[in-house]
């Protein structure tokens, strides 16, 4: 124990803090080391992960005294984590929630509503597609971060070679080109497996554009066994045999990634991460004929079905923990991480992969950065959230950590007929939602 001034000694004596102090080994509260556990994904951008370890952790101690414990881990261990942090009332302070989670763990987070409203005042008020999944009862149980999302990436020439100059719009024209291309030994990859991005990114957008939707918009008429979602069943089981590496059945959010930058598949629906990976390494990933492959890669929509085109939105969270004992520090480090002059590191270093959670990030110069990266912007705008057409409330938020549309898909891919699909999706849908 460090020596005390016998004067000091004396008037701790007579308060009864020094007997305090011996009790409790500790010394006053104002001595004590502030820290936060913040826990997230490993980034797809590994150079924004690189500086939130380096520099941002080195200058957070900097300005706020606050030392910042930083865990990465893979997207698809995170569920698995909060679960336990919640159940044993110990863990991370601050965790990363991908799109509507934050609305399964409602009743186990700390109203965060002071920094939100703070940082949106200063920032331009927030996409309301953010507001939605972080909020429940009126109160806000999350800080947004940013939206992440997916378009297809693809490789412009192999499309080319077989008659489409730009990406197929539609999905009949995207089917005919598949063919073509995986007659080449070129397919379209993509996942239909249980992993926290890719397959719900691809068959809820998917879904949408035949026209399909889990509940109306009352949130809790469930109508997903109808004619549009039979259809679109019908439709994916052909277009997986006839243009997708079939392997996607057991892929996680990474697979594509690799299969992509290997010359393996010709199109994936994916965030940023492939070109951003191809462009950082010019001289490892090229194309068969020696080139860059980044110079080859292009971005666009999935096509259009006859119920429109769609995205699904990725809002990232940052959730403070109701258990968390480090409240008062783990807002100040909300504050200083979600400012401008911090956030703006972070949000050069994703060069496009991400969109800001508020709407001053869109004039950000980021975005006339890279023509190729463009489309990303309007990402936030342009989408739905799961469990359209009611809100992406807690029910929706449990069909989608169920994987139930993904394995609707999945099922019928590996032999369910539609319909039976397509009735047993809607039976777990009407559980959850009952």
């Amino acid at each position: 124990m460090a020596r005390i001034a016998r004067r000091r000694l004396l008037k701790l004596s007579g308060s009864g803090g020094l007997a305090a102090i011996l009790a409790t080994r500790q010394g006053p509260a104002l001595a004590q080391e502030r820290s936060v556990h913040w826990l997230r994904w490993a980034d797809f951008v590994p150079a924004s992960d690189a500086l939130l370890k380096g520099k941002i952790t080195q200058d957070c101690k900097k300005a706020t005294g606050i030392t910042l414990r930083l865990e990465t881990v893979n997207a698809n261990d995170l569920q698995s984590r909060i679960t336990s942090a919640i159940q044993s009332g110990t863990g991370a302070d601050i965790v990363m929630a991908i799109g509507n989670w934050p609305q399964l763990y409602a009743d186990s987070l700390a109203d965060s509503g002071d920094v939100v409203e703070e940082i949106g005042k200063a920032q331009g008020g927030y996409y309301d597609i953010c507001k939605q999944v972080a909020t429940a009862g009126g109160k806000w149980i999350g800080v947004p971060w940013a939206v992440g999302g997916g378009l297809m990436a693809y490789r412009k020439s192999w499309f080319a070679e077989v008659g489409h100059a730009s990406f197929p719009a539609t999905w009949d024209a995207f089917r005919g080109a598949g063919r073509k291309l995986k007659a080449k030994g070129r397919p379209i990859g993509q996942t239909a497996g249980h992993t926290f991005g890719d397959a719900p990114g691809w068959w809820y957008p998917f879904l949408w554009s035949w026209g399909g939707k889990e509940v109306e918009a009352d949130g809790k008429t469930v109508v997903l066994n109808s004619k549009e979602t039979v259809e679109s069943i019908k439709f994916a089981v052909a277009l997986w045999k006839e243009a997708f590496d079939e392997g996607g059945l057991a892929w996680d959010d990474t697979n594509n990634n690799r299969a992509f930058l290997s010359g393996t598949v010709s199109a994936t629906n994916n965030g940023a991460s492939i070109y951003i990976e191809a462009k950082r390494k010019p001289d490892t990933y090229r194309t068969e004929k020696g080139g860059p492959m980044w110079q080859d890669i292009q971005h666009a929509g999935i096509p259009k079905g006859v119920g429109g085109q769609y995205n699904l939105p990725g809002p990232f969270t940052d959730m403070l923990m109701g258990y968390s004992k480090n409240q008062a520090a783990s807002k100040d480090f909300l504050r200083w991480i979600h400012s401008k002059s911090v956030f703006d590191e972070w949000f050069t270093s994703q060069q496009g992969y991400t969109c800001g959670a508020t709407l001053d990030w869109e004039k950000h110069k980021v975005w006339q950065a890279d023509p190729v990266l463009a489309p990303f912007h309007d990402l936030p705008r342009q989408g739905r959230l799961a469990g359209y057409a009611g809100p992406p409330n807690r029910r929706a938020a449990e069909v989608v950590s169920k994987y139930v549309i993904v394995d609707m898909y999945a099922k019928a891919i590996q032999g369910m007929p539609a319909e039976d699909a397509a009735k047993w999706a809607h039976g777990e849908v009407a559980r959850v939602y009952a």
